[in-house]
């Protein structure tokens, strides 16, 4: 009898882990995503916390501030907190270079803008001037000489006729 409800008890406990396994392996997926979207702010590295190779304590892995760094991101992803939230308190933390992407409005707008409006104007610029020279080239040489230039070289060139 006893061992039938030790069985049970821990068929019970194996369900209820069933049940709250991919709850917690989800928020660990959230918490290694939200690591990849904010910088390592140790200084001596440019990488995401999630990604940081720095050599810090352990040459394995991320360095000692991004540890920090992550198990905060746990931490508040465990503590039911939304992705932006997260973010938001790790800029008001350290500041908005600790995103590793600018957010796409007001002036960091610019920031996403700025390549596509370079591209195109690049793109306008090199086929204005490829359009003028081939305007250039377009009009003949014999057009642009004066007629005065003209009757001389053909004087000097074995005395032809000005027709």
């Amino acid at each position: 009898m006893l061992k039938r409800a030790k069985l049970a008890a821990l068929t019970v406990l194996f369900a209820v882990a069933l049940v709250f396994m991919p709850a917690a392996h989800a928020q660990r997926d959230r918490a290694k995503a939200l690591g990849a979207k904010i910088m390592c702010m140790c200084g001596g590295c440019s990488d995401a916390a999630g990604k940081c190779t720095h050599m810090g304590g352990a040459f394995a892995g991320p360095c000692e501030t991004a540890q920090k760094e992550l198990k905060e991101v746990d931490d508040r992803v465990s503590s039911g907190s939304s992705d932006d939230l997260v973010l938001q308190s790790f800029v008001q933390e350290y500041g908005p270079t600790v995103l590793i992407s600018p957010p796409a409005k007001g002036f960091d707008l610019w920031a996403w803008l700025m390549p596509i409006v370079m591209l195109l104007a690049g793109a306008l610029l090199a086929s204005y001037v490829v359009l003028q020279w081939t305007r250039r080239s377009e009009v003949a040489p014999a057009a642009r000489l004066s007629p005065d230039l003209l009757a001389r070289a053909r004087h000097q060139m074995g005395g032809e006729n000005d027709d």
